[in-house]
C-alpha cells in the first residue's frame, strides 16, 4: 500500500506550522544570551519599545511578575522503578525567560512582539543586556571538580542525577576472570536536525478565553497539559494541534518554553502570536543529544565468553535536564544487548554543563550503549585472535531460550524479558549478504596485496520498544459507513495515516480509502500520550484493536437485530456485516450506523446505547524487544584518511511487519542518520561555551553522495505482548552505525593496531594513527574525544 500522505505532501498541499496565517498576527523574536554562564545585571527594552511596529517587550523579570513559575510535570518515575533502583535526582526547572542567571549561549532573556518579523528582529538586536560573566563549564568531568563553578546554586553541585543497577557478583567475577580489559568510550554530541525547525503559533478566543496552540511537536497532549497549568486554565480551554510536522526524531518530543510562552503572549496581547525558529536558532537552542563518556571493564575467558561487564558512565546533560533519567537509564539497560552475561553493573552520573540541554534523539541512549558493548566485543576478539562475529555468536542468547529474563528492571519498572527473537540468525543473515565471512576475508587479503584497505564491522543490538504508560484510540463508524479513528499519537513523516488505515481496514474488512485517520489534535480525543520512543505502531495498533473489538460487539448486536439472527452468526466482509455462509444476507456498515443513531426510529435492540463509537486506552504490560545486526564494509584510504562505505547491511527484526515499504524507509533513514553521527555531524564548543558549529556550513549533515546503498534483510519474530505481534522500528536504524563503522575502520587498519573508541571518526585521526604507527614504537596516546592510537 502506497503512502496516503504523499499526494498532498509532494504536491505542496501539506500545511506546516509556518504555513498557517492568522489575521492580526504578531511576530515574536527572542533575545538570547551571548554568554554561556553569567549573572544577569539588567535586561532593558525601554529604548526599543517605541520602535516602528514594536508592540511589547517582555524580560524575564517582567514575566516573573506577570506569571509566577508553575512546577513542571514532564518528569515521572514509576513507583515500581523507584523501589528497585538506587538513584538520586535534582530537577532544575527551566524558566520561560532567564531571570537571575544565564546558563548556556542562546538561552532566552527577553522576547519582542512586533507587527512583522523584521521589525521584531531589528528591535531584539537593540535590547540592552548586561550580564556579568562567570566561569563556563563545558567538560562534565571538570564540572564535578571541587573548585568548579556551580551552574544551579540551589543544589550546590553539578551532579544533578545518578543511579546504579547490578546483577550477579560483578567485582568477584572480574577478579576471577582469566582475562580483562578496560577502555574509555566516548559518543559525541549531535542531534536530530529535522528539515522543519520548531515553531509555535497561538491565538486566544476573546469570548471564551480558550487558547489554541499550533506547535511543531510530537506530544500535543503534553503541550496542552503544561500550557493549561502555566496559563492557569482548565485543559478543556486549551487546544493543541500539530499540523504536518517535518520530522521530529525526538528533538520535538518534549515541551519547550516557547510552547508555553507563545500562548501566554497571545493572551497578553489579545492577538495571535507567531514564533518560527530559524536554522541557526535551532542549532543553538533546540536540544542536543548523545554526549556520553563510558569507562568499561570486561572480564572474559579464553573462548571469548564474557563473564562480567561493568560500565561507569557520565552524561553531559547541558544546562537543563528536560526529561530526567530517561536517556541515561536507556543506556544502562541496553548495554547487555543480545548477550548472556551473568554479572553486570552500570552506574550513571548526569552532569550539568553550560551547553544546550540534552534530550532524546533517535535511539535515545541506545547508540551509546551499543558503541560501548560492540567495541568491547571487537576488542575481546582482537585480544584472543578470534573473529568478532564468532565472539558475538558465543555470547548471544539462543532463540530456543526465549523468552529470556535479563535480571534487571526496565524504565517502566517491569522486569526486562526479551519476548522473542533470533539473534544468531540475524547475525548469520547479515554475514550471508556480504558473501559470508570467509568470502570477505579472501577479498580483504586480495585488496591488501593490491595496497587497498578493506574492513568489515559488525554491531548487534536490542531495543525496547512500545513503552507505556498508555496510548489512546477512538474508533467511530460514521453514517456514511466510513470509519474515523483518532489518537494521541502524532505524525512527523512516518506514514501513520497509511499504517493505521491498514490496521483499521484489516480489523473491519473495509477498503483503506474508507478509513479516516486524524492525529495530533487534542480536541479530538481527551487523553493521549504522543509519538516518541518507537512506540506508536505498537501501542496505537493495540488500542485500535481493542476499541474495534468492543465496537464490533455493538455493531453485531444491531446488525443481528436488523437481520433477525444471532450475533454469533455474523462476520465482517467488504464493508458489510453478513451471516456466515450466506453471501447475500448482509447489511452495510452505513445501515448499521443509521440504525444506531439516537431518535424515535432507531433500530437498536433493547439495552444497546446509541452511537457507534468506542475509546480504548491501551496500557502495555511492558516493552517489546526489536533487534538487528548491522554490517559495514568500508575502504580506508591511508593517504587521505577518507572512509568509503562500500556496502551496508541491516538484518532487522521488528516483529510482524504491517507495511514493508514504510519499515524499510524507517530503517534506512535511521541508518543514514547514524552514518552522519559517526562520520560528519558534531556540535563543538570552545572553552567559553560558544558553539563553533552553529550553522549547516559547519555542522556537516550527510549528503546523498555520502549515503551507502543499504541492503535490508527482515526477520520476523512476533511479539506475544500485543494483539498484532508488532514491535517498534522508528529508532532502530540509528543505533548501530557508530559501532559498526568504528569496528570496520579498525578492521581495515588492523595491521596498525589502531583503536577508534570515540566518535566522530575524522579523516585526520585516521591519517595521524597511521603516521604514528609508521614512526615506530610509541606509548598509547589518548586524543581529545577518546580515540587511542597505538603503534605496533
Amino acid at each position: 500500500m502506497q503512502r496516503r500522505e504523499d499526494l498532498r505532501l509532494l504536491t505542496g498541499q501539506g500545511q506546516f506550522v509556518a504555513d498557517l496565517s492568522l489575521p492580526g498576527t504578531l511576530h515574536a523574536v527572542f533575545v538570547r544570551s551571548q554568554v554561556a554562564h553569567g549573572r544577569i545585571r539588567s535586561v532593558d527594552g525601554a529604548a526599543v519599545a517605541a520602535m516602528p511596529g514594536v508592540v511589547r517587550v517582555i524580560t524575564g523579570a517582567d514575566l516573573h511578575r506577570l506569571a509566577p513559575p508553575v512546577a513542571g510535570a514532564q518528569l515521572s518515575l514509576p513507583s515500581k522503578w523507584r523501589t528497585q533502583v538506587q538513584y538520586s535526582f535534582h530537577v532544575p526547572q527551566q524558566p520561560m525567560l532567564a531571570v537571575d542567571k544565564v546558563r548556556h549561549v542562546g538561552e532566552a532573556v527577553a522576547v519582542v512582539l512586533a507587527k512583522t518579523r523584521y521589525q521584531a528582529q531589528d528591535a531584539a538586536e537593540l535590547v540592552a543586556v548586561d550580564i556579568e560573566p562567570l566561569a563556563a563549564i563545558v567538560d562534565p568531568a571538570a564540572a564535578l571538580a571541587a573548585e568548579a563553578a556551580i551552574i544551579h546554586e540551589a543544589y550546590a553541585t553539578n551532579l544533578i542525577g545518578e543511579f546504579a543497577i547490578e546483577k550477579g557478583q560483578v567485582a568477584a567475577a572480574l577478579a576471577a576472570a582469566p582475562l580483562t580489559l578496560r577502555r574509555r568510550f566516548y559518543t559525541h554530541r549531535y542531534a536530530g536536525i529535522p528539515i522543519e525547525c520548531r515553531g509555535v503559533i497561538a491565538a486566544c478566543d476573546q469570548r471564551t478565553g480558550a487558547v489554541t496552540i499550533w506547535s511543531s511537536t510530537q506530544v500535543v497532549h503534553s503541550v496542552r497539559r503544561e500550557a493549561a497549568a502555566f496559563l492557569r486554565l482548565p485543559e478543556a480551554r486549551v487546544r493543541c494541534v500539530a499540523l504536518d510536522v517535518g520530522g521530529g526524531f525526538g528533538t520535538k518530543g518534549h515541551v519547550y518554553p516557547e510552547d508555553l510562552l507563545i500562548p501566554f503572549l497571545a493572551r497578553l496581547a489579545g492577538r495571535p502570536v507567531r514564533w518560527i525558529e530559524e536554522r541557526q536558532e535551532h542549532l543553538l537552542c533546540s536540544c542536543h543529544s548523545r554526549d556520553q563518556v563510558h569507562e568499561v571493564e570486561a572480564g572474559f575467558d579464553r573462548d571469548g565468553r564474557v563473564v562480567a561487564f561493568r560500565d561507569d558512565f557520565m552524561v553531559d546533560c547541558g544546562a537543563w535536564n528536560p526529561i530526567g533519567s530517561a536517556i541515561a537509564y536507556n543506556t544502562a539497560v541496553h548495554l547487555l544487548g543480545p548477550y548472556k552475561i551473568a554479572n553486570f553493573a552500570a552506574a550513571a552520573r548526569i552532569v550539568a554543563t553550560n551547553k544546550v540541554p540534552n534530550a532524546p534523539y533517535r535511539g535515545a541512549g541506545r547508540p551509546e550503549a551499543a558503541f560501548a558493548m560492540e567495541r568491547t566485543m571487537d576488542l575481546i576478539a582482537r585480544t584472543l585472535d578470534l573473529e568478532p562475529a564468532e565472539v558475538r555468536r558465543r555470547n548471544m542468547i539462543r532463540p530456543e531460550e526465549m523468552p529470556y529474563a535479563m535480571g534487571l528492571p526496565y524504565r517502566d519498572g517491569e522486569p526486562i524479558v526479551y519476548d522473542s527473537g533470533d539473534f544468531p540468525g540475524g547475525l548469520d543473515k547479515a554475514l550471508q549478504a556480504v558473501g559470508g565471512l570467509s568470502g570477505f576475508r579472501d577479498r580483504q587479503r586480495q585488496a591488501r596485496a593490491a595496497g587497498r584497505h578493506l574492513g568489515l564491522g559488525v554491531a548487534s543490538y536490542v531495543e525496547g520498544t512500545g513503552v507505556g504508560p498508555f496510548e489512546s484510540a477512538m474508533v467511530r463508524i460514521e453514517p456514511t459507513g466510513a470509519i474515523f479513528v483518532t489518537s494521541g499519537a502524532c505524525a512527523q513523516g512516518q506514514g501513520m495515516e497509511t499504517i493505521f488505515a491498514q490496521v483499521v481496514a484489516d480489523a473491519w474488512s473495509v477498503d483503506p480509502q474508507d478509513v479516516v485517520i486524524a492525529l495530533g489534535d487534542t480536541s479530538l480525543i481527551a487523553i493521549g500520550f504522543g509519538t516518541i520512543a518507537s512506540r506508536s505502531t505498537v501501542n496505537l495498533s493495540a488500542a485500535i484493536h481493542h476499541a474495534s473489538e468492543r465496537l464490533r460487539a455493538k455493531v453485531f448486536a444491531i446488525a443481528a437485530n436488523l437481520m433477525e439472527c444471532a450475533p454469533v452468526d455474523l462476520e465482517l466482509r467488504n464493508g458489510k456485516v453478513g451471516v456466515v455462509g450466506a453471501p447475500g444476507l448482509e447489511v452495510t456498515l452505513a445501515s448499521v450506523a443509521k440504525a444506531a443513531a439516537p431518535g424515535w426510529d432507531h433500530r437498536r435492540p433493547e439495552g444497546v446505547d446509541a452511537g457507534l463509537e468506542e475509546t480504548y486506552y491501551w496500557q502495555p504490560p511492558t516493552v517489546t524487544w526489536a533487534n538487528a545486526t548491522h554490517l559495514a564494509l568500508v575502504e580506508v584510504d591511508i593517504a587521505s584518511g577518507q572512509i568509503d562505505l562500500k556496502q551496508y547491511v541491516v538484518a532487522h527484526d521488528c516483529g510482524v511487519v504491517i507495511n514493508p515499504m514504510l519499515v524499510d524507509g524507517q530503517v534506512v533513514g535511521g541508518t543514514i542518520q547514524g552514518v552522519g553521527g559517526t562520520l560528519f555531524e558534531e556540535f563543538v564548543y570552545d572553552r567559553e561555551g560558544q558553539l563553533l558549529t552553529g550553522s549547516l556550513m559547519d555542522y556537516a549533515l550527510p549528503r546523498a553522495s555520502d549515503s551507502p546503498a543499504i541492503q535490508l534483510v527482515h526477520q520476523t519474530s512476533p511479539s506475544p505482548l500485543n494483539p498484532l505481534g508488532v514491535k517498534g522500528v522508528g529508532e532502530g536504524g540509528a543505533i548501530a552505525p557508530p559501532a559498526a563503522i568504528a569496528n570496520a575502520v579498525c578492521d581495515a587498519l588492523s595491521m596498525y593496531q589502531v583503536e577508534f573508541n570515540a566518535t566522530p571518526i575524522k579523516t585526520e585521526q585516521v591519517v595521524r594513527a597511521i603516521v604514528l604507527s609508521a614512526d615506530g614504537p610509541a606509548q598509547p596516546e589518548e586524543q581529545p574525544g577518546g580515540n587511542t592510537f597505538q603503534s605496533s
